[in-house]
């Protein structure tokens, strides 16, 4: 079969791998019918190997090449013997989390730390930007009909939104900014909505990307170039400031932005990927009573819901996707997104 394989920074492949052997017993293979492209994804065609595995992985094994994809969905072709959750002809989107399930962390329940995660599509033997790939069957949902394959492949990149803003507390009525409107960004807008927030605020430099989250109409957006953003807020909350920021843009600007717009005892969820550094001011965060919080990932038992929500037009997710491209286009389309000049929010391949 062809496979999208990552071998260093700036070489990416498209192959031909074996295809999945018969699955053991608690495996699933899925036929792929798309794939998002992701920012991770992006970090590693950039400057990695970063998170693919340059020795084999404690978990998994998998060693570069790596075949990459991790947000996709597809059709089942074949199950183990022992699988039970689904079927042969099923829909599926992947929840790409491999994990040990002994460690302090998963004993927990806190699965998506596990002490040796592993991802497929990032340090798996499979990926989702190929035409087959097999996983274990905790990591397949079924998805109903109202659901597409696009809006599936779409689920993971939403959970990673979703976490964040359930790690911030949004709740009904609160005022929230979003700094970014990259994919992150662009469904933490509809996931905040979704929570009940009364008003939300997307912060773009971008001006191609501002017109792109402006069409999602959930939220204002604004652009931090030409705004002093904490003083416009202020001004638009009777001098308080927004309730929740989530940090999406992986930008010292935008971090900074997002704490100084902040009303006292305001949340800052710090969603998108971060690489560099900030500069801080503690001083700030005591003085108003300050949360901060990170977040890695997401609960690995949260597609379920977010499947529902949009099933039920809560998450209008499929209106953050800007092209499809089939396989073939992928380096290139990898070399434009890399570029910096790109105004693309999400970028799906096609099988």
């Amino acid at each position: 079969m062809r496979a999208l394989r990552f071998h260093q920074a700036r070489d990416l492949r498209i192959e031909e791998v074996a295809e999945p052997p018969e699955p053991s017993a608690d495996e699933v293979v899925v036929r792929v019918a798309t794939c998002g492209i992701c920012g991770t994804d992006l970090h590693e065609y950039v400057a990695g190997p970063i998170v693919t595995p340059v020795e084999p992985h404690p978990l998994t094994g998998a060693q570069n090449p790596q075949i990459l994809g991790h947000e996709f969905a597809g059709d089942v072709v074949a199950t183990g013997r022992d699988v039970s959750r689904v079927s042969e002809g099923d829909r599926v989107a992947i929840m790409p989390l491999a994990y040990c399930g002994d460690c302090a962390y998963c004993r927990r329940g806190l699965q998506h730390l596990c002490a040796v995660m592993a991802c497929v599509g990032l340090s798996h033997a499979w990926g989702g930007m190929a035409e087959f790939a097999t996983v274990a069957e905790y990591q397949v949902v079924r998805l109903p009909d109202a659901v597409t394959h696009a809006q599936g492949a779409l689920i993971e990149p939403t959970a990673v939104a979703a976490y964040g803003v359930e790690r911030a507390g949004v709740g009904p009525g609160d005022r929230v900014l979003i700094t970014g409107a990259g994919p992150i960004g662009a469904l933490a807008a509809l996931c905040a909505r979704s929570a009940g927030a009364s008003t939300v605020y997307i912060s773009e430099p971008n001006a191609a990307r501002r017109e792109r989250a402006a069409a999602l109409g959930v939220a204002t957006v604004l652009d931090p170039t030409s705004v002093d953003l904490p003083v416009y807020l202020r001004d638009q909350s009777d001098g308080l400031g927004v309730d929740v920021a989530i940090e999406c843009s992986g930008h010292p600007t935008g971090f900074s932005d997002a704490v100084r717009s902040l009303r006292r005892r305001g949340t800052l969820a710090q969603t998108g990927l971060f690489v560099g550094e900030a500069v801080v001011e503690p001083m700030l965060w005591a003085l108003n009573d300050l949360t901060i919080v990170g977040t890695w990932c997401y609960w690995v038992y949260d597609f379920d819901r977010i499947v529902a929500q949009i099933a039920a037009g809560d998450l209008p997710v499929e209106r953050i996707v800007t092209r499809t491209v089939p396989l073939d286009d992928a380096p290139d389309v990898f070399a434009q997104l890399a570029s910096g000049k790109a105004d693309e929010i999400k970028v799906l391949i096609d099988q």
